[in-house]
C-alpha cells in the first residue's frame, strides 16, 4: 500500500468525526451574487464545510473562498472545494478522485465534469476562485475530493435560480 499513514489518519478521523452526511436541513445557507461579495467557506479537521447550500443567480459572476481552519498536516487533512456540472454523480466523482493524488485529487479524466475548484489546502491556507454560474437553473453539487471527506459529509449544493 502506497499511503498507509494517510489512510490510517483518514480512518481515525472518520471514527472521531462520525460517518455519513449530517442533517442538512439545519445547515446555514447564503445567497451569493456579484454585489454581495464572496461566498466564504471554511473547512476543519472534523471534515465539515461551514455551508452546505448557497444560491446564485443564473449567469452571475461568483467568487468562492475556502479557508482550511484545521491544524492537521496537509498530507493527513487537506481540503478543497470542487463544483461539479449539473447531473454529475458526486459520489462517483469523489470515488475516482481517491486515485488522483498526483493531481491534487482532481481526476484528469473527469476534468470536463468540473465547473470550478480551489487548490488543495493545508492548515490555515486560503484560496479564492471566480467563475460564472451556469445559466441552467438547478442544483450543482460541490465536494471535497480528499480521500474519505465526501463520505464524511463534505458536500453540498449550489442552487442556480
Amino acid at each position: 500500500m502506497k499511503y498507509p499513514l494517510l489512510l490510517s489518519l483518514c480512518a481515525a478521523s472518520l471514527l472521531f468525526a462520525g460517518c455519513g452526511p449530517k442533517n442538512e436541513s439545519t445547515a446555514p445557507a447564503v445567497t451569493a451574487n456579484a454585489a454581495s461579495g464572496p461566498v466564504e467557506f471554511t473547512a476543519n479537521d472534523s471534515m465539515k464545510y461551514n455551508l452546505t447550500r448557497f444560491e446564485v443567480k443564473a449567469g452571475a459572476e461568483v467568487t468562492v473562498s475556502l479557508t482550511n481552519m484545521g491544524n492537521m498536516p496537509k498530507a493527513a487533512m487537506a481540503h478543497n472545494w470542487v463544483l461539479l456540472k449539473k447531473g454529475v454523480d458526486p459520489k462517483a466523482f469523489a470515488d475516482a478522485a481517491v486515485m488522483a493524488a498526483a493531481t491534487d485529487y482532481i481526476p484528469a479524466a473527469l476534468a470536463d465534469q468540473v465547473i470550478a475548484h480551489t487548490k488543495l489546502l493545508g492548515p490555515k491556507q486560503t484560496d479564492e476562485i471566480k467563475f460564472t454560474a451556469p445559466t441552467e437553473p438547478g442544483e450543482y453539487h460541490f465536494v471535497c475530493t480528499f480521500p474519505a471527506h465526501f463520505l464524511s459529509g463534505m458536500t453540498g449544493v449550489m442552487v442556480v435560480k
